[in-house]
């Protein structure tokens, strides 16, 4: 028994015997060939379990290096083309998804209506300088006139009254020619009533009485015409002081020359800001006229909605302009990838529908997580709240020359991987 025991033990070194030998009589009957097998094993397991440690760091190292995402595509900014007037348009320059170059033109309305608001609005200005220069030209005029109003005034106060003075001066004259010829006519009918008696009485002669009634009569007349006299003066005086009070009014008219000059300048500035009005009337009208022709604002493919015949008012979107050139990549990382993540680092594309690889850096972080961009943004006050995580757009751009034949499009699927070393 003790023998057969022994003899399985020495092929299968490397297990224990269901019968413990003792350590002197195990030693005895070790070979020197079992002890170098294990030995190699033992080195193998060794070198495998380092080139395995090895391996795990490298790759460790390799898989956090960069970080990557498949919730991501090419994005770009759409330039949507809409008319800025309203009108009829006759003609598209363009058809669905063809290449234009910016500044071409896209679309024309009708442009006749709007020519004819440019010629209106040019005759309104041309009549509105017209009536600010004239009126410019009568300032001075105004001026001129108000002065000369004045003095003359002055000096119509000044011959009135001194016609005032004069008929005054009549009217006194006359009156004592009226006494004059009062006292004349007392005496004349005293002596005429005296050579009545004495005629009577035959104490004088017939002739000498006539003479003295003619005398009489005489001076009755020179008492009436001294007394219209008197009249016809006190007359001129009224006059006089009536042209008084016209000159006097004259001149307080005279005295408001200045507010006169100061309304007619006033007239002309209300003028010239008429003529400003009308010529922004008519740069209106010239932009209108121009807005008539609408042109692509940036290189691109277009995709138009528009045909001849639409009658299109303003805001209306006609058309849409894709610059495929400028096309770059959202891609949404979650936070837990964007702790190394920096502005600038490169970044390796890989494009689904081709199966490409463009390179890019990149250009932008995003403020905010996408669905606080969204609409209706998620609402975490509540009591069921579960912790997600989020995502955050990078904007990653290409590299000069990368997508030079524009096979990548905005919207197709991309997984980038950006380097964060």
């Amino acid at each position: 028994m003790a023998d057969e025991t022994s003899s399985r033990s020495v092929p299968d070194a490397g297990k224990k015997s269901p019968i413990e030998p003792s350590p002197l009589k195990g030693a005895a009957y070790a070979s020197p060939v079992s002890n170098s097998t294990r030995r190699r094993r033992y080195i193998l397991i060794l070198i495998g379990v380092l080139v395995l440690i090895v391996g795990g760091v490298f790759l460790w190292r390799y898989l956090s290096s960069y970080e990557s995402t498949d919730d991501a595509a090419a994005d770009v900014h759409l330039y949507p083309v809409s008319a800025r007037v309203s009108g009829y348009v006759v003609k598209v320059n363009v058809e669905d998804n063809q290449w234009v170059q910016q500044g071409a033109v896209l679309v024309e309305i009708d442009p006749k209506d709007y020519e004819v608001a440019v010629a209106e609005a040019q005759a309104n200005l041309d009549s509105a300088v017209a009536t600010a220069e004239s009126l410019n030209i009568t300032v001075p005029i105004t001026s001129v006139n108000t002065s000369s109003q004045l003095k003359s005034a002055t000096s119509d106060i000044d011959n009135a009254d001194a016609g005032v003075i004069a008929a005054e001066r009549q009217v006194t004259a006359a009156h004592a020619q009226l006494e004059a010829a009062e006292a004349n006519d007392v005496r004349a009918q005293d002596d005429l009533h005296r050579y009545k008696l004495l005629v009577d009485t035959r104490d004088v002669s017939q002739q000498i009485y006539d003479q003295a009634l003619a005398t009489a009569k005489s001076t009755a007349a020179s008492v009436a015409a001294a007394r219209a006299n008197e009249s016809a003066a006190q007359q001129f005086v009224q006059q006089a002081k009536s042209r008084l009070v016209q000159a006097d009014a004259n001149h307080q008219s005279a005295e408001t020359g200045p507010q006169q000059v100061s309304s007619t300048r006033a007239r002309v500035r209300a003028a010239i800001a008429d003529v400003e009005q009308r010529r922004a009337l008519l740069e209106q009208a010239e932009l209108n006229l121009q807005y008539t022709k609408i042109f692509a604002p940036v290189t691109g493919e277009v995709n138009k909605t528009v045909v001849v015949g639409l009658n299109v008012q303003p805001g209306q979107q006609l058309l849409t302009v894709v610059p495929l050139n400028d096309v770059w990549v959202t891609a949404n990382f979650k936070e837990t990838q964007l702790k190394h993540m920096r502005v600038g680092q490169k970044a390796e594309i890989h494009v689904d529908s081709s199966g490409r690889k463009l390179k890019g850096h990149v250009d932008s972080i995003a403020g905010a997580t996408g669905p606080l961009f969204s609409l209706l943004p998620p609402e975490n006050a509540t009591g069921n709240y579960v912790k997600i995580v989020q995502r955050i757009p990078v904007k990653i751009v290409l590299e000069p020359g990368q997508n030079q034949d524009r096979h990548l499009r905005p919207g197709m699927n991309v997984v980038p991987d950006v380097y964060l070393q």
